[in-house]
């Protein structure tokens, strides 16, 4: 099995285009298969090396790993001449100065579903002859056959007249010349693939298998875009999802292992993925759904690897002990400051934190706690809940009325990993001295 994943370099990775790779990536690596990556750069205005760039920098993100490229279509130039002089000597293809005008003059005259037919001449396009006879079947392995007549079918443009080749029959040399097996990309190319099938026959090459994957879609049921919450790779790596999170939640878009399991490791994707079970409909990309699945991965994980990738996310080190009472609460690696950063920069400023929780009554329940987190000695997690309780049921309040206060005396805000716990990473001094700055 050979695959292929050909971006076209004009902006960030997508995650339509993320979903297409890690398909074409769980193809090969479950198979014993080759994947090729190749950029398909044509595009001089929009192809830059910096969009190039962001295309490897994501896929390496992900940890998709390529065997063969990046290959860039440019560089094969002279291999697209080549073949496209072949096919005009052969009279498989003509060039033809028809504008767009003249075809609907055609169709005017030959009727509205005729196919274009033109007359070979010395200069202008050149063009792929279609059969008039026959019909073009697409053969895929998601949607089935599709059947494209060619008495409807224009013979199609393949070069221009100053002899730049076009996408389709640029990338069925490409791809024959590569020697791909299986082609898998987004349906909006659908209507491409007769087209490349015709240029493949005109070479006398054997086409590959085709599966055109469902389009993404925004739980709104519109196409996925900026706004539901993450169109880029880059986006979600910035937003603090983990990459095996972000490969298991976009396997499962479209597709489904056999016993409808969510949590998938990438080695259980890699011996689970079929092709041929993913389904026609579009897919929903839902950003909260990733961020559920997201969190379990991060619960999953030890403590010193979860430090690790916070440490590298946000740049900072020393935070293990803030990380180990923070891990049950946050979703992603950016939920991590604004939970716990309060421990290493002191409290924020949350007024209606400060306005329901240190009015008058709770200031004095502060004072209380604050006199009985003096005494202990240690000042570990065990003996500061005890005492707090103690507080409690002493008094007769309700938990929330002892702890907020605390809370909010530490950490400026009513959210924060557990009161206990925060209390011992900060320590008797540091402890103390807030609630005394608040006290005071």
């Amino acid at each position: 099995m050979r695959v292929r994943f050909a971006p076209s370099p004009t902006g960030a990775l997508h995650i339509g285009g993320a979903r297409t790779a890690l398909y074409n990536w769980l193809m090969a690596r479950g198979n014993g298969g080759t994947l090729v990556l190749r950029i398909e750069d044509t595009d001089r205005e929009r192809s830059t090396p910096e969009n190039v760039e962001q295309i490897l920098d994501a896929l390496q993100w992900l940890e998709l790993d390529y065997d063969e490229g990046p290959i860039s279509q440019l560089s094969r130039t002279d291999r697209h001449q080549e073949l496209l002089n072949q096919l005009l000597a052969e009279g498989k293809a003509y060039r033809s100065t028809a504008t767009g005008d003249d075809v609907k003059a055609y169709k005017a005259q030959h009727g509205a579903d005729k196919g274009f037919r033109g007359e070979a001449q010395d200069e202008g396009a050149v063009r792929l002859r279609v059969p008039d006879e026959g019909a073009t079947t697409v053969h895929d392995v998601i949607r089935g056959d599709t059947v494209f007549q060619h008495v409807h079918m224009d013979d199609p443009v393949i070069a221009r007249a100053d002899g730049s080749v076009l996408y389709n029959f640029a990338v069925a040399v490409d791809d024959m010349d590569a020697e791909i097996t299986h082609v898998v990309r987004g349906e909006d190319h659908l209507s491409n693939t007769p087209k490349q099938l015709l240029v493949y026959e005109a070479l006398g090459a054997t086409a590959p298998e085709f599966a055109h994957l469902p389009l993404l879609h925004g739980p709104d049921g519109k196409k996925l875009s900026k706004r539901h919450g993450a169109a880029s790779v880059q986006e979600l790596r910035d937003a603090g999802f983990l990459p095996e999170a972000v490969r298991n939640y976009l396997a499962l878009l479209g597709w489904g292992a056999a016993d409808d399991q969510t949590i998938l490791s990438t080695g259980e994707l890699v011996q689970q993925f079929d092709i041929a079970r993913v389904q026609k409909n579009p897919a929903q990309f839902d950003v909260q759904k990733l961020r559920w699945l997201n969190g379990r991965y991060v619960r999953d994980m030890s403590v010193d690897e979860l430090t690790e990738r916070l440490e590298a996310f946000t740049g900072r080190t020393g935070l293990r002990e803030a990380v180990a009472i923070s891990q049950e609460k946050i979703g992603t690696l950016a939920d991590f400051l604004p939970l716990a950063g309060f421990l290493f920069d002191g409290p924020v400023d949350d007024p209606k934190a400060r306005e329901k929780w240190l009015d008058e009554d709770h200031l004095a329940l502060l004072a209380e706690a604050r006199g009985a987190l003096a005494a202990l000695d240690p000042f570990d997690v065990e003996q500061i809940e005890a005492a707090l309780r103690r507080l409690v049921e002493s008094g007769d309040h309700k938990p929330k009325d002892v702890f907020q206060p605390i809370r909010v005396a530490l950490a400026g805000t009513a959210v924060s990993p557990g009161v206990f716990e925060s209390l011992a990473v900060l320590g008797r001094e540091a402890s103390l001295r807030r609630l005394d700055a608040v006290l005071n």
